[in-house]
């Protein structure tokens, strides 16, 4: 007899190299599911979707999670998983892209031979000639290059420069030790965004979108730019206050603004290059983020395990026993205890378990070495604070 599928539902057009890693004969995903146990999306908003009560997973195939109702998901117990770092290669080299347009001037040298339509060849050849003085960029070497935000993008972006010939001062009070480890030696530490601007002829971003990074930078801290300054931004688009920008152009503290979010606010300005959202649209990068998205939440649906999710804490554990419990709940005392005695009461026997918290959540996986029944399922999800409770056995 055939088991019961997992139903995926999916919001966007993922890569069909990342859904072939949901084996159809345990898992059936499409865009018209019910039910889902598990949602995968890329930019589709979610705020306004009523999410089913059966979904146990929310998976973004990319970076940013704005789209998604992350509070509401964590008040439910439901991880959502995302994919740092597999689009990493593909924005490192739109920044680079980005540097070049700016030193070199490309944009406004493309719009200049665009207007030469008239004349014959002799006559457009002294045009050229005459109107390439304008455009006269400098080389990247030598310069410096600050970088906000040393994640996996940030490390790579610092990494590039330093091997074009740049200077590279870096900046992220959130620096974990991985991304520590991964920086190359000659990345001198910056202490505040405005050290970074008085500093650095180019500046790029590489920062989630958070309270604390809103309008990261804004009037105050561009005022204390180099003239000619260029700005690049390929993280979010309320990490730059768009208005502040206007006005450093006019005053040419800045003299490009490169930007991966259009926006009325810039009002056309000719020192803004504003390109359509294409940090992660390569090939590859959809590629790496769906095979990297689809790999977690079918590690979370068959095993309980949990990597790269931007609300619940990573906990990941080999399995010991053929059976095994995973429980979302609020971190508070003798949460532990009281599921353990709950255990206890039934008779089951706690092969290994492990617990670790997130803020305000918590998880705790449990490998027992019989069948957990539905009334000890029943009884843990009655236990004020769990969120959700699921039994896992192998090779469901």
């Amino acid at each position: 007899m055939r088991p019961e599928r997992h139903e995926i539902l999916v919001l966007n057009q993922i890569s069909p190299v990342g859904l072939k890693r949901f084996p159809p004969e345990t898992y059936h995903v499409a865009k018209d599911v019910a039910r889902p146990e598990a949602i995968l999306v890329r930019s589709a908003d979610m705020h306004a979707m009523k999410i089913p009560d059966s979904v146990r997973a929310i998976g973004r195939a990319g970076a940013g999670t704005n789209n998604i109702p992350v509070g509401a998901m964590s008040a439910r117990g439901v991880p959502v998983f995302n994919a740092p770092g597999a689009n990493a290669n593909a924005v490192k080299e739109l920044v680079l892209a980005g540097m070049l347009m700016a030193a070199r001037n490309l944009v406004p040298a493309l719009g200049f031979v665009a207007a030469l339509r008239e004349g014959d060849e002799a006559a457009l050849n002294v045009r050229v000639e005459e109107g390439k003085k304008a455009f006269a960029g400098t080389e990247l070497p030598h310069h410096t290059l600050g970088v906000v935000g040393l994640g996996k993008i940030g490390s790579l972006v610092a990494d590039m420069a330093i091997r074009l010939g740049m200077k590279v001062l870096g900046l992220d009070p959130e620096l974990t030790v991985d991304a520590a480890w991964s920086l190359p030696s000659q990345v001198r530490k910056a202490h505040s965004i405005d050290e970074v601007l008085k500093s650095c002829e180019y500046v790029t971003l590489h920062v989630p979108l958070v309270p604390a990074t809103r309008h990261l930078v804004n009037a105050h801290n561009l005022a204390l730019a180099r003239p000619g300054t260029v700005l690049l931004n390929f993280s979010r688009e309320g990490i730059v206050d768009d208005a502040a920008v206007v006005e450093a152009l006019a005053a040419q503290r800045l003299k490009y603004y490169v930007t991966d979010f259009p926006s009325t606010r810039l009002g056309g300005h000719p020192g803004v290059i504003a390109l359509p959202h294409l940090g992660a649209s390569t090939r590859e990068a959809e590629d790496n983020c769906a095979v990297m998205v689809v790999d977690q939440v079918r590690d979370f649906l068959e095993n309980g395990n949990v990597t790269n999710s931007v609300n619940f804490p990573e906990v990941v554990m080999a399995r010991e026993a053929p059976f095994r419990v995973a429980i979302a709940h609020a971190n508070v005392p003798n949460m532990v205890g009281q599921i353990s005695a709950a255990m206890g009461e039934h008779r089951l026997n706690i092969h290994n378990m492990i617990n670790k918290s997130r803020g305000e959540l918590a998880y705790t996986l449990l490998d027992v070495d019989s069948r957990p029944s539905a009334d000890v399922l029943a009884e843990i999800g009655r236990i004020e604070g769990v969120l959700a409770a699921r039994f896992l056995p192998a090779g469901a």
